[in-house]
């Protein structure tokens, strides 16, 4: 998963057409470390969307802009527009992450 290294790259990006999914964490962050070892998975499944990392310490107003209080957490951004918001607890396990991502569809 491509990393987001700027804040025009995260503008840009969540401007895009589709989906955007942003996966906001921390390198010291061991759920996140568990939630890595799954994901390559879930996004073979949704090529549909786009998938991004980026380190909520070291965008913190970014992260503080869109609420985010535990990592992981999965936002889904269309059109500059969040439009979906997967916090931390729920973010734990392959079924539960898919589950998210397909709840999307509707909201496009």
């Amino acid at each position: 998963m491509e990393r987001i290294e700027s804040q025009q790259q995260y503008q840009d990006l969540i401007n895009g057409d589709g989906l955007t999914v942003v996966k906001f964490d921390t390198t010291w962050c061991p759920d996140c470390k568990t939630l890595d070892q799954f994901m390559d998975g879930i996004i073979e499944k949704n090529a549909d969307k786009r998938f991004f990392a980026l380190d909520a310490e070291k965008f913190q107003p970014i992260a503080e802009e869109n609420q985010v209080r535990g990592i992981p957490s999965l936002l889904v951004f269309c059109n500059g527009e969040k439009i979906a918001h997967l916090h931390s607890k729920y973010a734990k396990t392959p079924a539960q992450v898919s589950e998210y991502l397909t709840t999307l569809e509707s909201k496009q």
